[in-house]
């Protein structure tokens, strides 16, 4: 590819001289050790580390054009000066792989929670009615059947860019977190359906404020392309204010929720038979959730109503649904032999625990244990909220170890007792090792206890404890294997 095309439509600092814009490019790279003879290096400013100073070593390697935020003078090839090169990475990724989100219905669902479940469960529709899909996500991402390993839910542009083009299912559905937004991971991609599931307390540490977080959200939506439609959940109150913008500015929108105005309009939920009472089209008809819990509910009619949108038959969907079989991580349960229940649940976020904690009450639970903790640099002002929502939920919680990060064992664990002690110790215990803490209630349940355990799901543990597991799920099967 020709310089010039591989710039198009970029915002440059700097004006391209002829020779320059007739360079071959054979790649593009914002790492220099993966550059390559005749490849484009794009230095990015990172969080840890600078790419402006590896530079030099990326012209050595082979690199025939260097892009920048940096004025930067006297290299062997031509340095091209930009205004963000995080932006310039996405539109380049864009034009080198030629407009791959064009070539494909793209589906962005984003949301603080329920993005994950919807969009397995989206690929369980779709795909029981003769539709391939990639998935880009959380857990892992999904390209031509393959699993890949992921190290964040929203990849960046370019490793983005290079799964769409080797992508050859029909349909791109990809979880898009508020960091991908809000540094120029999407930078370059279209979406035909963009989701939003909901907005809560969240990510507050990064984003400042929830009026931020939302504007951050709100950029997906501008990616939509022309013809593309909105899917909302109008029971949130995020979701409402939204709407408002996306009518504003004259955008399709498929609205979700329980109003007879909506779209998808939700007459009844039965939490205790999973069951949905819909309208559409002035036709009422009964969804059965193959999942529990009221949120799960509503990432069932998020998933259903887009998959009506893209044209699958009513009664086609209602005979998939029932099939589904979960996501690893999210509200997986393992039934005791002694009558208890565990469940093991991603959930981190007040809403989120809400969410699970009510679930196993509506389910029959006689006797809530509730196990969780707090990732070390993350957001703090959250933690109180969780734990009240634990006493108040729970009959008995124990506060325990999730990744600590840079953070000491020994300050999170004061951290843990202060949180506990506002609570006078009534239900709350802590215990610091994770494994332990899992050990203790399943050794202590009974008939009828159901053990919540939130905040990993199907995230592998960052640090060791005595027990020899990696995940929350193995830990359980450890203990059960030996009771």
């Amino acid at each position: 590819m020709k310089t010039s095309q591989l710039l198009h439509e970029l915002d440059l600092v700097t004006r391209l001289d002829s020779r320059t814009l007739e360079l071959d490019i054979q790649g593009i790279a914002d790492n220099s050790k993966v550059v390559e003879e005749g490849f484009a290096f794009i230095a990015i400013e990172g969080f840890e580390s600078d790419g402006h100073l590896y530079i030099e070593q990326a012209v050595e390697k082979g690199a025939v054009i260097v892009i920048g935020e940096q004025a930067i003078t006297g290299l062997s090839v031509p340095y091209l000066q930009v205004a963000n090169s995080r932006k310039t990475l996405g539109r380049m990724a864009r034009n080198f792989y030629g407009h791959p989100s064009n070539q494909k219905v793209m589906i962005g669902i984003t949301g603080t929670n329920g993005k994950t479940t919807t969009s397995y469960m989206l690929q369980h529709f779709l795909e029981s009615n003769g539709i391939s899909c990639s998935v880009i996500g959380t857990i892992q991402n999904i390209i031509n059947g393959k699993k890949i390993k992921t190290a964040n839910t929203t990849p960046n542009s370019l490793a983005l860019h290079q799964l769409l083009s080797i992508s050859e299912d029909d349909v791109i559905i990809m979880e898009v977190s508020s960091h991908g937004l809000a540094q120029y991971r999407l930078e370059g991609i279209e979406f035909d359906y963009g989701l939003f599931t909901n907005l809560h307390h969240e990510h507050l540490d990064y984003h400042g404020s929830m009026e931020e977080y939302f504007q951050t959200k709100l950029l997906m939506f501008n990616q939509l392309k022309e013809r593309g439609t909105a899917v909302v959940n109008g029971d949130n109150a995020w979701g409402r204010k939204l709407l408002e913008i996306l009518r504003r500015d004259g955008k399709s929108v498929y609205v979700i929720g329980k109003s007879a105005d909506y779209s998808l309009s939700v007459v009844q939920f039965n939490s205790l038979t999973n069951s949905i009472i819909v309208k559409e089209q002035n036709e009422t008809y009964q969804i059965n959730s193959a999942i529990d819990g009221i949120h799960n509910m509503y990432n069932t009619i998020m998933a259903y109503g887009t998959s009506r949108l893209l044209g699958i038959p009513k009664e086609k969907l209602l005979n998939s649904i029932p099939l589904f079989q979960g996501v690893e991580g999210r509200f997986e349960i393992t039934r005791l032999a002694n009558g208890s229940i565990v469940v093991v649940d991603y959930a981190h976020t007040p809403d989120a625990i809400s969410y699970c904690l009510k679930t196993a009450k509506l389910q029959g639970a006689q006797r809530i244990i509730h196990i969780f903790g707090f990732r070390g640099d993350r957001d703090p002002s959250k933690r109180s909220a969780m734990v009240s929502l634990a006493a108040e939920l729970s009959d008995q919680y124990i506060l325990t170890l999730d990744d600590l990060n840079t953070v000491s064992q020994s300050t999170m664990v004061k951290a843990l007792n202060q949180l506990n002690e506002g609570y006078g110790n009534l239900k709350g215990n802590i215990i610091p090792d994770r494994t332990l803490a899992i050990q203790k209630a399943i050794d202590e349940s009974r008939e009828g206890d159901w053990i919540v355990i939130t905040g990993k799901g199907h995230e592998k543990y960052q640090q060791s404890y005595q027990l020899p597991t990696t995940t929350d799920r193995e830990t359980v099967d450890l203990v059960i294997e030996f009771e």
